[in-house]
């Protein structure tokens, strides 16, 4: 029996902007789709993959989400059963870090269900999750049981009255508790991302690294992206990593390090202490150079980019070919050929080129 099913009959049509004739160009070094690792036209290999299983958040962060959202009908939602089939590919087709994201991924039913599975892939190196935190209480040991080894969890600020106003429906308490949780249960590593809002919370930022040394924990401090429509203008409350880095060198000494966690994040040391402070700069720093990441939405659209708008929709092809496989993994192939070299959101602050919002694509 299917775990969760959809009809037979339900097939979503390809989402506006899912056209892929880019992908019709060579792959390098003239391979074949059905041999092809996943290397995209300038030589950079994938090897992680960050998949939302839901555009749904019990949270509304105001600079990742519209106060109103429409949300999508189940209809078009992958089930746990094709995020499966989709991360089994990726992973035989040479991927070895799955992160799970959402919007929030754990108020999706029955999600446990999926990462026992996708933990037992041959091949599979690292199974890693972000959450806002908000069901950590209850989810964390089963979490730590199913085979997810590291937790990252988003947390703006440690002002109570803040945090609601930043997620506009939040408890901050529940927050914290499911922290304890998480600690408690023994993951690997825990770290918290830090979206950087100037005027908002930058006032905060050395406390909340003071508090993730206190905890043991990692901490990544996040340049803000521009996408979506979110009702104000982003470049008014940019904050970037070098302000950020001079501020916490005001109180603490940070070493750099070429420590790496496999994504974008650019790490430093305190000396004599656990907590590694990671900066994440897509503005000022950019990244693009050695991707190797891909991102696939809770509709099953492959975006090779996050700040381009080129994707593949690969949920007809799934629901098409309910049983062979060789589609989905040409699809995914083809993918790679209209993979940017890079994105731009220093020139789309004001006005966003990506109109879709972070709960949408995963963040």
């Amino acid at each position: 029996m299917r775990h969760e099913s959809l009809p037979p009959d339900v097939v979503a049509e390809p989402p506006a902007g899912g056209d892929v004739a880019a992908s019709s160009e060579p792959l390098p070094g003239g391979q074949s789709p059905a041999t092809a690792p996943l290397i995209d036209r300038y030589g950079r290999r994938v090897s992680y993959i960050r998949l939302s299983i839901t555009d749904r958040c019990d949270f509304r962060c105001n600079y990742c989400m519209a106060e109103e959202m429409e949300f999508l009908p189940r209809a078009q939602v992958l089930t746990l059963e094709e995020c499966l089939r989709v991360t089994r590919t990726f992973v035989e087709l040479g991927v070895s870090k799955v992160r799970i994201t959402g919007g929030e991924p754990l108020v999706r039913h029955n999600v446990v269900w999926l990462l026992q599975r996708i933990a037992c892939l041959p091949g599979l190196r690292e199974l890693v999750l972000t959450t806002n935190g908000s069901q950590l209480e209850r989810f964390a040991a089963e979490l730590r049981a199913a085979g997810v080894r590291r937790i990252n969890i988003s947390l703006d600020t440690l002002q109570p009255a803040r945090f609601r106003q930043i997620t506009r429906v939040g408890d901050l308490a529940k927050v914290l508790r499911g922290l304890d949780a998480a600690q408690a249960a023994g993951f690997e590593r825990l770290k918290l991302n830090t979206v950087m809002i100037r005027g908002v919370n930058d006032d905060e930022l050395v406390d909340l690294l003071d508090f993730a040394v206190g905890r043991g924990i990692d901490i990544s401090f996040i340049e803000q992206m521009p996408l979506g429509d979110v009702g104000h203008a982003r470049d008014e409350r940019f904050f970037g990593s070098d302000e950020a880095l001079a501020l916490l060198q005001t109180r603490h000494v940070l070493m750099p390090s070429a420590e790496s966690s496999g994504g974008p994040a650019r790490y430093w040391r305190i000396p004599g202490r656990q907590t590694r402070v990671g900066f994440i700069s897509p503005h000022s720093h950019n990244f693009c150079d050695s991707c190797n990441r891909v991102r696939i939405t809770a509709r099953g659209e492959l975006y090779p980019c996050l700040g381009n708008n080129g994707a593949v929709p690969l949920l007809p092809v799934l629901r098409a070919h309910p049983i062979d496989q060789q589609p989905l993994r040409a699809a995914i192939i083809q993918g790679m050929g209209i993979k940017a070299r890079g994105h731009d959101f220093a020139n789309q602050m004001d006005s966003p080129q990506v109109l879709r919002f972070m709960s949408m694509t995963g963040g």
